[in-house]
């Protein structure tokens, strides 16, 4: 872990260089740990990878699935926002990690396999229960699925820039 540590913060501090906006670090299997595991075996790892990253000045997002049980100790990693997926409705992880923190999520991907009228009602409840809020970055709770239609994509995207504008 102390390698993977010290070359995960080398690898992004070259993304940062390189030229890109934000960074997100994913950890797609920490919801299969229980919180001791977590806090004892991960948590410190990462919240070195944050705070070896801290001084480029980019947004940080942490990212994980399947882990609403270690949300309040992703809370602390460090980063400026935690994804959650989409098992976890916004406004109860905003209760959970508090106001500082900003959030990404949390459309259930599968979610754009169905019809227009439900992707788009899925749509508008995730922003409902984003409230508003600064801090809300709208996105899937996971990846986009390899069956999922572009166009599809680019209508959400287009409903979401157009439900926020206001």
């Amino acid at each position: 872990m102390e390698k993977l540590t010290e070359v995960t913060v080398r690898y992004l501090r070259a993304q940062v260089r390189a030229g890109v906006d934000i960074l997100q670090l994913f950890d797609s299997w920490v919801g299969a740990l229980s919180r001791r595991d977590y806090e004892g075996r991960v948590l410190p790892h990462v919240q070195r990878i944050f705070a070896g990253i801290a001084e480029t000045g980019v947004p940080l997002i942490y990212f994980g699935t399947g882990c609403s049980h270690l949300l309040e100790s992703m809370a602390t990693a460090g980063s400026d926002a935690v994804s959650v997926d989409w098992r976890l409705p916004l406004d109860e992880a905003w209760k959970r990690i508090g106001p500082g923190l900003g959030i990404q999520g949390n459309l259930d991907p599968t979610v754009l396999l169905a019809p227009w009228p439900v992707v788009e009602r899925e749509t508008r409840r995730v922003l409902a229960e984003a409230g508003g809020r600064d801090g809300h970055v709208f996105n899937l709770g996971h990846g986009v699925l390899p069956d999922t239609d572009a166009a599809t994509l680019r209508r959400v995207v287009d409903l979401v820039h157009h439900e926020t504008a206001r």
